[in-house]
């Protein structure tokens, strides 16, 4: 008998990162047996068409694991928090694209292109995926950080709002018709809310039109939840506890794609010639970066796509440890469903019953 592959359960199947995650198993090398499609029991029955061949929406049960090798999960933190450990007890590898075990120090971060060879080290059983803005940003600085030695980073990020899921993004499209047409809007204080209205969304203020300093739930001593992934993380898959890291995380009205200016300070001086031959040869990256021709990396070119795209790359002015950069990508692809998908891939002819 030949090899038999494994089985996967893909966990949220019907949400934003989960459509895409099955848009993926579709248009990517195959290496699934059975993959079995689980969501909340309201989106139970749904059919879906995954590699070609229509697959019914079975509702979340511990008896959905029996059998499964992989299990990736793309729902919210406190359903992975309950549930993973199920897959994982079940006898599955449970990928989870949720923060609820990222910092867990028995739970790998992993990102492929990174740091592969922790996907193996699971004592748990669950192998976690990195933030959206962390996982677009490290896959351009992990490169810059092998050849020179990465000792500080400033971000500012610039956050879709697909980010805060479908609600996110309906919320600027409603927000987008009540100011079409209206000329006077973002003239004076004011009216941009009254044509808005008290429908918010997920945001804290509207979104169209303007940009709002704060993406996550407040933290210690005014930082936000998505600025302290974003050290956490990093730190924790470049491997460097001590890395001084400062973000500003700021939400956008874009819909997909989350856009990152990075400061990254080196222990070797970096010249941008050099650094950015360096990121034309890195996997998961694309550079795009002729300022003289308008060409620079950008989310309505970025999303849809699977690299991260890098670009304005320049040494600091007065600094030449330093570089400056520019780098975006579809935060629901490598931000979300693509790292989950490559994470799994890895697992499967590890997995794989011969």
């Amino acid at each position: 008998m030949g090899n038999q592959l494994p089985t996967l359960a893909v966990v949220g199947a019907t949400g934003a990162v989960g459509t895409v995650m099955c848009e993926l198993l579709s248009s990517r090398k195959n290496v699934w047996g059975e993959i079995r499609l689980v969501a909340s029991p309201r989106s139970a029955g749904k059919q879906i068409v995954v590699r070609g061949e229509e697959l019914t929406v079975v509702p979340l049960a511990p008896d959905v694991f029996d059998g499964v090798d992989v299990a990736l999960f793309d729902v919210p933190d406190e359903v992975s928090a309950e549930w993973a450990p199920v897959a994982a007890a079940a006898g599955a590898v449970a990928v989870d694209n949720s923060g609820a075990f990222r910092m867990d120090p028995d739970v790998p971060l992993v990102v492929p292109e990174i740091n592969p060879e922790q996907a193996r080290n699971r004592p748990k059983g669950i192998i976690a995926n990195a933030n959206c803005t962390t996982l677009t940003m490290i896959v351009a600085i992990a490169p810059l950080h092998r050849e020179y030695g990465l000792r500080e980073l400033v971000v500012a990020s610039y956050q879709a709002v697909s980010g805060s899921g479908q609600v996110g993004v309906d919320t600027l499209h409603e927000q987008l018709g009540k100011a079409a047409g209206n000329y006077t809007l973002g003239a004076r204080s004011g009216n941009i809310r009254q044509a808005v209205g008290d429908e918010l969304g997920p945001f804290p203020a509207p979104i169209v039109c303007n940009v709002v300093p704060w993406a996550g739930s407040l933290k210690d001593a005014g930082w936000s939840s998505e600025e302290t992934k974003i050290r956490n993380e990093s730190r924790k898959i470049l491997g460097l506890p001590d890395l001084k890291v400062s973000a500003t995380c700021v939400r956008v009205p874009v819909v997909t794609g989350h856009s990152s200016a990075v400061h990254a300070v080196f222990g070797t001086e970096v010249e941008a010639d050099a650094a950015r031959e360096l990121l034309r040869h890195a996997p998961g990256v694309i550079v795009v970066d002729d300022p003289a021709a308008g060409e620079f990396p950008m989310p309505i070119d970025a999303v849809g796509t699977d690299p991260a795209w890098v670009g304005r790359i320049r040494r600091s002015l007065d600094d030449p440890r330093a570089l400056d950069f520019f780098v975006t990508g579809d935060n629901l692809r490598k931000g979300a469903a693509l790292n989950t998908a490559q994470i799994g891939e890895l697992l499967a002819p590890e997995l794989a019953r011969g």
